[in-house]
């Protein structure tokens, strides 16, 4: 079983940033998939951004393309997502996730893929 705590959230102004971590504990394979979502009130969970570290594939999706960034720390055990340019439509919860993927073709933005999720960050833009 795999633990995730995600950290970093806050509020900012449009046009700022921020930085996301997560950290992971537990049981990890060396082959996985870890991704970050974001679920506003009342909306559903969103893939943002996911990392196949296998070969260094990375996805986005198009509202945070050229704005996001995320990378991975396999020594911390840490993925991150740096944010700039921040929305006030990036507002929400954002999770981290995590799968188990042997392949980058198995790496997704789609939230019922994963296995273990973290409680969340929030982030406030306005």
């Amino acid at each position: 079983h795999v633990q995730l705590v995600e950290s970093g959230g806050g509020s900012v102004q449009p046009g700022g940033s921020l930085r996301l971590s997560c950290g992971a504990s537990g049981h990890t394979y060396s082959s996985n998939c870890m991704g970050w979502f974001r679920q506003a009130p009342g909306e559903e969970r969103d893939g943002v951004a996911a990392m196949w570290p296998g070969g260094g594939s990375t996805y986005y999706s198009d509202s945070v393309k050229c704005r996001f960034t995320i990378s991975q720390d396999d020594r911390k055990r840490t993925l991150y997502l740096q944010m700039d340019h921040l929305k006030s439509e990036d507002t929400g919860m954002y999770y981290c996730a995590y799968r188990t993927a042997y392949l980058a073709t198995s790496c997704s933005l789609k939230a019922i893929t994963y296995e273990s999720w973290g409680r969340g960050t929030q982030v406030t833009v306005s």
